[in-house]
Order: structure tokens, then C-alpha cells, then sequence
């Protein structure tokens, strides 16, 4: 990794200036020697004074931010570089999906891969804006049973209804249907309204398709509607019950998650002991990768979670450990997401080892770069520590990193947020527990497995 400190300057730009006509020609230079390299001194740590972050900064608006401070990938990984780049429809649809079904009113979810908003209820209208997969929404109205009326940034819309959602709790599903009992919609293109229940008799007007009718009386043949300043009859065969689409979701968790430390001593010796224990007591064993694909398919549908289900994730992995690590795994014949820290990327565990682990199905996340408590940084060193680890592990892995272990179990609101706004979906403290809400997400609890735990002990744990 390279090795980044701080040195105190003058007032005065001219050394610096100075500095960087040097720098240049040097690099210009080595351009054109041979093909031997310096080998660059590595170093364990980094850190970052006040005045390091004010001069990057600085840097960065004065140029192309070529002097950031990066992770450096390891000699069989070069080729990869570059400052993180933060996806911002990740972060977006990651914070809809840590969103609880507080049944907002007249809060709707896109539901469709994207959405038009157009200036009139029709397919031809202008487009005014555009929405994503789960961005919010205010529906002002339905007009009719195929288009409703949305707000969008302060300018009145319509979108198609049968593309959004409202995002409701089980507990709150039946109070939103009933506001929309008795409402019917013309389920054809268009309904003759007349003055007797008799498809003979006079014709009193028509209603157009998929508008709306709240029948003062209904039978199997015919419901009687309010009909100008009258009322008339209508077919009922052709008004279906009108209700909008709703997205049930669950709110809360009840998910273990079985926390090996490698530092703890014999941890390793008496893993195989815990996964025959959670294998014969009936669990299925997950990754953190599995529990986000859940978290997916709850975005479009009404899907649980399975129980006895527990996640089982693995910290303090190094090149020393993580053979061994591997073969415990694979004589237990499962599947184990691995919080690897940055710093052993890079001249540590090696890319061969992780795409073996790849290969044999664990799920590689991260745990920071330097095992620093990341409550003691500020916030400039806390994105250094989530980003560039983030990213370093992606452009190895190829595969998209969505967890992080917090260092320490170190994580309050503040880092919390940190995480959430440099792409993270998951992240994983050290408070013992098996219950969760969806807006605790980036807050997972986690039981910590000593050696000294029995089977009996652990089932018990992770059956409260």
C-alpha cells in the first residue's frame, strides 16, 4: 500500500510549487529508463493528521485529485487504480431498502426497473422526469385505475399506477384496503350508464375505462351509481374492486449471526465442533450475501425469512490463518462470508487465496483497512477506511461488496452513516443479539464465539 504522511509546510506556495516541477520531471524520467523497479518501503499503518485532510482537499479542488491518498493493490493485482468512485444508484436503492413500512401517507415505491413521469395521463404526454427502481414518490391522487398523480420536486405529474407500491407492515395492510372499500373501476373501454336495470332501457351517458364508480347499491347483475345529479345502472360485470398495489415487507429480524474471531485463541481448533452443533440442531447456515438477496426479493414481493436460519461470519483473517481457515470450511461443507481488512490485501493474503475462497463459495467482505477503532477518526479518515477498502476488495473480487465488520465493533450513529454513504447496505457490530429491525441494517448484532463455548451454549444463543 502506499505510504502516505505528513510534513509541515510553509506559508508560502513557492517550495511546494518548487515540489511539484520536481515531482514531474521525475516522473517524466522514469518513464524512460529501464525496466527494473524500486522496490517501494511498505507500510503497516496509515494516518492522517488535520493538516494532511485540509492540504488533500485542498489538492483536490486546485487539480485532478492525482495526489489522494489510495490504497495500493499488491505487484500481481497492478492495473487496478484509481480514487473510489461512489455509486450513487447503489447508495439510493440501499437506503430504500433500509427503510421501515411506516405507511408515510401518500409515500409510494417505483416498483417497475424505471418509471416516466409525464406531463398528462397518457403514453404520449410529454416526459418531465424520470424515477428508478424503489425511489420514493408522492401520489397526490389516482385519477383513474391506470395513472395517478404524483408530485415531482414541486411539479405536479402522472406515472402509470400499476408500476408503484406503497410500502405497508403487515399491521398496517388492512386499514390501508379499507380505505379503498365500495371503489370499483370500469374494467372495459367504457360502460353504458342507464336510467332502468334493463339493458334496454334508456341510455343516461357512459363511463370511460378505468375510471372510478362507488356503487350506492351492487347485485351480481347490476349497482346502482351517482350519475350527474342523479343516479343510473351500470353492468356490474364490468367494474372490478380498485385497490393499489401494496408492498408488504418485513420490518423486523429475527437472525443470528455466529461471529467467529480468529484472534481468539484455539478459535479454529474448535470451529468444526460449533458448525457440527448448528448443522445437527437444524439451522441453515448463511452469508451476508444471501440475507441481501432476500432483501432484494423483498423489494418486489412478500418474502420471509426462513427460521433457524443463521449467518455464520469470520474476522481477523491473515495470510497465516486463512489456509486453515479454508480447509475448517471445507471439511464443514459450508458456505462463510469473510471480513477481510484492507492492509492484508496488499502484500498479505494474496489474490490466488481469495479467488479459491471465491471458487469455494464464501463471501468476501470487509472490515476496514487498518483494524482501527473507526469511532476515533474523523469523518475524512472514516471514508478513507470504508471506501478504499470497499474498493479494493471489488476490483480484486470483481463482485460487489455490500458489508462491512466494523473494526472493533466500533460503530455509533456517526459511522454508522459514514458506512451507508460510501455504498454500503450491511454492517456488523459486537452487540450480542438475534433480533434486528430493518432500519438497524447497517447496526447488525453478532454473537462472538469463543473457544470456551459449548454447542449447548451456542444453540442456546442462537435460539432466543
Amino acid at each position: 500500500m502506499a505510504y502516505y504522511s505528513s510534513s509541515r509546510r510553509s506559508s508560502t506556495p513557492r517550495p511546494f510549487v518548487g515540489f511539484l516541477l520536481v515531482a514531474s520531471f521525475g516522473i517524466l524520467f522514469a518513464g524512460c529508463g529501464g525496466s527494473e523497479q524500486t522496490e517501494i518501503p511498505q507500510a503497516e499503518d496509515f494516518s492522517f493528521t488535520a493538516d494532511d485532510l485540509a492540504r488533500v482537499k485542498e489538492l483536490v479542488g486546485d487539480g485532478s485529485g492525482a495526489f489522494i491518498p489510495r490504497l495500493e493493490l499488491a505487484p500481481e493485482q497492478e492495473g487496478v487504480s484509481g480514487p473510489p468512485v461512489i455509486d450513487v444508484g447503489s447508495i439510493n436503492k440501499f437506503n430504500a431498502m433500509r427503510t421501515a413500512s411506516d405507511g408515510q401517507q401518500d409515500m409510494f415505491r417505483v416498483t417497475n426497473a424505471f418509471l416516466n413521469v409525464r406531463s398528462n395521463p397518457k403514453v404520449t404526454a410529454t416526459q418531465i422526469g424520470r424515477l428508478d427502481r424503489s425511489e420514493a414518490i408522492q401520489v397526490l391522487e389516482f385519477v383513474d385505475a391506470a395513472w395517478a398523480k404524483v408530485l415531482l420536486n414541486g411539479e405536479e405529474g402522472y406515472v402509470a399506477s400499476r408500476y408503484i407500491g406503497k410500502l405497508v407492515s403487515e399491521t398496517q395492510l388492512a386499514e390501508e384496503k379499507k380505505k379503498y372499500e365500495g371503489m370499483y373501476y370500469v374494467d372495459f373501454g367504457f360502460l353504458n350508464v342507464r336510467k332502468e336495470t334493463d339493458a334496454n332501457s334508456e341510455k343516461l351517458g357512459e363511463l370511460a375505462g378505468q375510471s372510478f364508480v362507488r356503487p350506492l347499491t351492487k347485485d351480481e347483475v347490476w349497482a346502482r351509481i351517482p350519475f350527474n345529479d342523479g343516479d343510473g345502472y351500470v353492468a356490474s360485470q364490468y367494474l372490478t374492486p380498485f385497490l393499489p398495489n401494496f408492498l408488504v415487507r418485513q420490518g423486523s429480524f429475527n437472525l443470528p449471526v455466529v461471529h467467529f474471531k480468529l484472534a481468539s485463541e484455539g478459535i479454529l481448533e474448535a470451529m468444526p465442533e460449533h458448525i457440527t452443533a448448528l448443522k445437527n440442531g437444524g439451522y441453515t447456515i448463511w452469508t451476508m450475501s444471501d440475507f441481501y438477496q432476500l432483501l432484494l426479493k423483498q423489494e418486489e414481493k412478500d418474502v420471509r425469512l426462513n427460521p433457524n436460519t443463521v449467518i455464520l461470519a469470520v474476522s481477523d483473517i491473515t495470510k497465516e490463518n486463512v489456509n486453515e481457515l479454508s480447509s475448517v470450511l471445507r471439511s464443514g461443507g459450508i458456505d462463510a462470508t469473510l471480513f477481510l481488512e484492507g492492509r492484508m490485501l496488499s502484500g498479505g493474503i494474496d489474490q490466488k487465496q481469495l479467488m479459491t475462497l471465491i471458487a469455494n463459495g464464501h463471501d468476501l467482505q470487509t472490515a476496514g483497512h487498518t483494524g482501527d477503532d473507526l469511532r476515533s477518526l474523523t469523518n475524512a479518515q472514516v471514508e478513507l477506511e470504508l471506501s478504499q477498502s470497499k474498493q479494493l476488495l471489488e476490483q480484486i473480487t470483481k463482485k460487489k461488496v455490500i458489508s462491512v465488520a466494523y473494526p472493533l465493533g466500533g460503530v455509533n450513529d456517526r459511522i454508522a452513516r459514514k458506512a451507508g454513504e460510501v455504498g454500503y447496505l450491511l454492517g456488523l457490530s459486537l452487540a450480542p443479539d438475534t433480533r434486528f429491525e430493518r432500519t438497524q441494517l447497517l447496526r447488525m448484532p453478532s454473537f462472538v464465539i469463543k473457544a470456551s463455548t459449548s454447542s449447548d451454549d451456542l444453540l442456546s444463543l442462537v435460539s432466543q
